[in-house]
């Protein structure tokens, strides 16, 4: 599994023009998964990340000092099987690393009800699986990590 965390003041999903989903200061995760991610326990990672400490002091000594969980933010948790594109050969992206979208719609769905289970249900919401999405965000910081797990 790849996931890029970007740190938000505020992010939003749209499918065909609605919006399906709004955030305010949290993080945006990009997530994609792979073959090796079938059954994995996914409660490591969402440990890991809402623990994490990429927020600032509230007295402003340090830019890294609070986690998600302290500040109470928001999650938008999104699909995107193009994180594993291998674009060693040609000019056309290839997307075989990535599970078939059936398989990836079932690991994306654990992963999203792992963070329900593990933080607070109405701060987590995620993209549409397999839609065309446009996401708008303001990245703070900006803060962006890559996370691939498992470790």
């Amino acid at each position: 599994m790849r996931v890029v965390l970007q740190r938000v003041s505020r992010a939003e999903l749209s499918v065909d023009e609605a919006k399906k989903a709004f955030i305010g200061s949290g993080a945006l995760l990009l997530v994609g998964v792979e073959e090796r991610d079938i059954g994995v326990d996914y409660k490591k990672l969402v440990e890991k990340i809402l623990s994490l400490r990429i927020f600032p002091a509230i007295d402003g000594s340090s830019s890294f000092d609070r986690s998600i969980r302290e500040v109470q933010g928001e999650l938008l948790i999104v699909s995107q099987f193009t994180l594993f594109a291998d674009i060693r050969k040609g000019r056309r992206p290839s997307f075989n690393r990535a599970l078939s979208p059936d398989v990836a719609k079932k690991e994306f769905e654990r992963v999203v009800e792992q963070f329900k289970e593990s933080y607070e249900a109405d701060k987590v919401f995620q993209g549409v699986f397999g839609a065309y999405m446009e996401v708008t965000l303001c990245n703070d910081g900006p803060v962006t990590l890559v996370i691939d797990y498992p470790w």
